[in-house]
């Protein structure tokens, strides 16, 4: 990162690391792999739009902890999907609180080639287990991914679509965590027009409007409606 873009970049406060790890509680192992990747992000930052830069001052408590809050929801998943990983939440932080549990592999699916690039270099620099699928999201799931404990995704897309990506991988028995904003409830309406599911909303740790839908049955309610909306058939 140049002196000049240092200067102009909102700070990221400690105060709000100190918040987030009180909200999150991780070891010191996975603290400081968090610190890693952090630092790396901020280097990348100034090239590559990982975040927005009006989030940066609360990076832990917006982005980090709000990642870390999934692991409690599915405490024996070792098996992670992350879909559209980008800048890597949730995906990255599960990897680096799951690097000392023997057998976890976050698989991490994202189509930027520049992102992947980010990727890769974070899974280096903090030494967490994963692996990186440069492809579209429809094109891994059915041929790539099969055993698949718990499946994220984060400002990714509606949330009909999401359920539409990630319907092969709970068909055989992975649990759904999606983060949603405040927004959700219509979110939800919409996709019932699709699926029939009995979600669990859970609020998020980190305040604000956040939520977590999670769901481990789906069934489709109308396939051809499903088809002409663009969700996967």
């Amino acid at each position: 990162m140049s002196k000049a873009t240092q200067e102009n970049a909102p700070p990221v406060s400690p105060a709000d690391k100190i918040a987030a790890l009180a909200l999150t509680p991780v070891s010191r192992e996975t603290e400081a792999r968090l610190n890693r990747y952090v630092d790396l992000l901020l280097q990348w930052q100034a090239k590559t739009n990982l975040v927005a830069p009006s989030t940066l001052p609360t990076l832990w408590t917006r982005h980090i902890s709000d990642s870390l809050q999934l692991l409690s929801l599915a405490p024996d998943a070792r098996q992670w999907a992350d879909f559209g990983s980008g800048g890597g939440f949730p995906g990255i932080v599960l990897a680096c609180a799951l690097a000392e549990t023997p057998g976890a592999t976050v698989h991490l699916i994202e189509r930027n080639a520049k992102k992947v690039a980010f990727l890769r270099e974070a899974l280096r620099v903090t030494g967490s287990p994963g692996i990186i699928h440069l492809s579209d999201i429809e094109d891994i799931v059915d041929s790539n991914l099969d055993r698949i404990d718990c499946v994220t995704a984060r400002a990714l897309a509606p949330l009909h679509q999401l359920i539409g990506f990630a319907e092969p991988l709970i068909k055989r028995g992975a649990k759904a965590l999606f983060l949603k904003g405040q927004d959700v409830e219509l979110e939800l309406t919409e996709a019932t027009k699709y699926w029939n599911i009995n979600p669990r909303l859970h609020s998020s740790r980190t305040g604000g409007h956040g939520w977590i839908v999670e769901l481990d049955h789906i069934e489709r309610h109308n396939p051809s409606a499903a088809a002409a909306y663009g969700v996967q058939t």
